[in-house]
């Protein structure tokens, strides 16, 4: 049997601290490419939202491009926790770009930001089903949608895969690190 420590307190401490954001490489020069940078390089602040949004109204991009660059304006709005804003990207995202894994993986962790884990599931299943380039990322957003559900097993053994995959990261370590496996 798996059990979570205070699993309710703890979930919404790690929710606080947000969940894990897959941004998109996006090749070439201009705004689209810094839009890319400054979402994989943790950026948050409003003016990276903004160079995103002029590179989409001026730049021409492949639709490969554009659908990054909405993924990686979206997850800047996502570390703001403007939850819809976001989701308003990441849809976008995926009518452009439908296998583009990295748009559903983002728009399940803005559904889980408002607490809507069972809706989550469904894009980060899909994200993960087409592939991510950062895999542990949905796997751990899938481990908190998992807890927001109160499935401590599922949660576990996603946490598991996340470090797994990615062991150095410690996110899902320090997930870990609360639950406790017993045997029936």
């Amino acid at each position: 049997m798996i059990r979570t420590v205070s699993t309710a307190g703890v979930l919404l401490l790690a929710l606080l601290a947000g969940s894990a954001q897959a941004a998109v490489t996006v090749i070439g020069g201009g705004m689209a490419q810094a839009c890319s940078q400054a979402a994989i390089g943790g950026e948050s602040d409003y003016k990276f939202q903004q160079l995103c949004t002029e590179a989409l109204d001026s730049e021409f991009m492949t639709a490969r491009d554009r659908a990054g660059t909405l993924v990686n304006r979206g997850v800047l709005k996502l570390r703001r926790g403007t939850y819809p804003e976001a989701t308003q990207d990441f849809n976008q995202a995926v009518k452009l770009k439908p296998d583009m894994g990295e748009a559903y993986v983002n728009r399940g962790a803005a559904a889980i930001g408002q607490r809507r884990y069972a809706e989550s599931l469904a894009d980060l299943n899909k994200g993960l089903e087409l592939g991510v380039q950062e895999p542990a990322k949905a796997y751990y957003n899938r481990a908190l949608a998992h807890e927001g559900l109160e499935d401590a097993k599922s949660a576990y053994f996603d946490y598991q895969k996340a470090v797994e995959i990615q062991p150095e990261w410690a996110a899902p370590r320090e997930q870990l690190s609360r639950f406790s496996v017993s045997r029936r």
